[in-house]
């Protein structure tokens, strides 16, 4: 591997891939490191975005699109989604060589539904294509947590905890307004600041007209970020998203053009919002199904507002929002990633609220509050942590494998006397 190279978590589940699977597709937002990381584990490359080949690979493509998979293997097809009947033609070399580990694919947008007329994919590539979904790096991959508290350790029980963290408020705020950008984290602090507000100059200026071909407003792109920044970690609805857009937009703004802003921003992968948790509860109530807004990276959120570390500083309330989507990413990067499980929020009727509740696919499950710091914030955090537990019906769904308030400040790890963790988010690994 490049001497220069961050390990991510996804190398190890891309090699696992590749060696059950014909081929491998890795998506995500631009700049996470897709490229990168498929380029370390591949033995020829065809760039497909490449400027000086671009218009003969599409030109190839529809003459004889299996010449572009000639190579050794695995074959990384980077940006495959420029020209994408390459699909099929990947889905057919794979079924004909009959071999593991023939491709590596990487796309930073979906190209239209395999559903619709337009689309050019004939087949869905099940037991043929697995994928995989990258997102920025956690504080781990980044090296700016020490690692020493492992979520898996405490999957497994051991929930025996020692950690420290000496980072402070201001390295918290310049944590969130980098964000995990892999070039970012190799450069100095005020570089590194810029790159989030390149990325939502591309978005808003660009990629937002290209994605599925969809003229744009690029004011009114700058208006929904700027909103959707505003409703980190909330259930807002479209409606809500709306009004808050019309203080600058058309009065004649409607939510079906509010969504269709939305989904192109989701097929960017600049949004991921969250789903409920719905258990098992020893009581009937009524559970919030409404999705949690949430960027793929906060640093998308303080470029959208126009927000350094100082701003975060002199907003606690805003900070604390925008700290909650920094944890978010890295426990997706964590688990949604790395153990096939999946990142859900879970709120009721009485307001009993828990930010994120780990799932993974054999049942097991941890409850985790999210929380800046401070030590009346970090003991409600562990209050309503007991709270749900106690609702839960553990007969049905069995105990939590943990109770943990995530912090930003607090200088150690431990275990209280009544069983929750508090852990500082820079003490955090997978």
């Amino acid at each position: 591997m490049n001497s220069t190279y961050k390990q991510r978590i996804l190398d190890a589940l891309l090699i696992e891939k590749l060696e059950g699977m014909g081929a491998v597709l890795i998506c995500g937002p631009k700049w996470c490191g897709k490229t990168t990381t498929a380029e370390q584990h591949s033995k020829s490359i065809i760039y497909m975005d490449d400027p000086d080949t671009v218009d003969q690979n599409i030109r190839l493509a529809d003459i004889n699109p299996k010449k572009l998979l000639e190579g050794r293997t695995p074959r990384l097809i980077d940006e495959w989604q420029i020209v994408p009947k390459l699909w099929d033609a990947i889905r057919f070399v794979v079924d004909r060589r009959k071999e593991d580990g023939q491709f590596i694919l990487t796309g930073s947008s979906v190209p239209l539904d395999e559903d619709t007329k337009e689309s050019q994919i004939k087949h869905s590539g099940t037991g043929r294509i697995a994928r995989l979904e990258m997102r920025p790096m956690s504080l781990w991959e980044s090296g700016d947590s020490n690692g020493s508290v492992s979520i898996s350790d405490l999957f497994q029980g051991k929930t025996n905890i020692d950690g420290s963290s000496e980072k402070t408020l201001d390295d918290i705020a310049f944590l969130v307004c980098r964000g995990g950008w892999p070039k970012a984290t190799l450069q100095s602090k005020s570089v590194s600041l810029k790159r989030a507000f390149d990325y939502y100059d591309a978005i808003v200026n660009v990629d937002i007209h290209r994605v599925d071909k969809v003229s744009r407003s690029t004011e009114r792109t700058k208006l929904l970020m700027r909103s959707y920044a505003r409703m980190q970690g909330t259930q807002a609805p479209l409606s809500t998203i709306r009004d808050d857009m019309m203080q600058n937009d058309s009065p004649t703004l409607d939510e079906r053009t509010v969504h269709s802003y939305i989904e192109a921003l989701k097929k960017l992968f600049v949004i991921e919002d969250m789903h409920a948790w719905n258990p098992n509860l020893r009581s009937k109530t009524t559970i919030r199904a409404s999705d949690t807004r949430y960027f793929i990276d906060p640093s998308i959120a303080t470029a959208s507002l126009g927000l350094g570390p100082d701003s975060l500083i002199s907003d606690l309330k805003s900070f604390g929002f925008l700290f909650e989507t920094m944890c978010i990413r890295d426990l997706r990067v964590f688990y949604a990633s790395a153990l096939d499980g999946n990142v859900y929020h879970y709120k009721d009727k009485n307001n009993l609220e828990c930010d994120a509740v780990i799932s993974l696919r054999d049942g097991r499950y941890g409850l985790v509050e999210i929380k800046l710091g401070g030590e009346k914030l970090t003991n409600e955090g562990a209050a309503d942590l007991k709270k749900l537990e106690s609702k839960i019906d553990s007969e049905k769904m069995g105990k939590p494998s943990f109770l943990m308030v995530l912090t930003g400040t607090g200088l150690y790890a431990y275990k209280r006397e009544d069983g929750v963790l508090i852990v500082p988010v820079c003490c955090l690994r997978n």
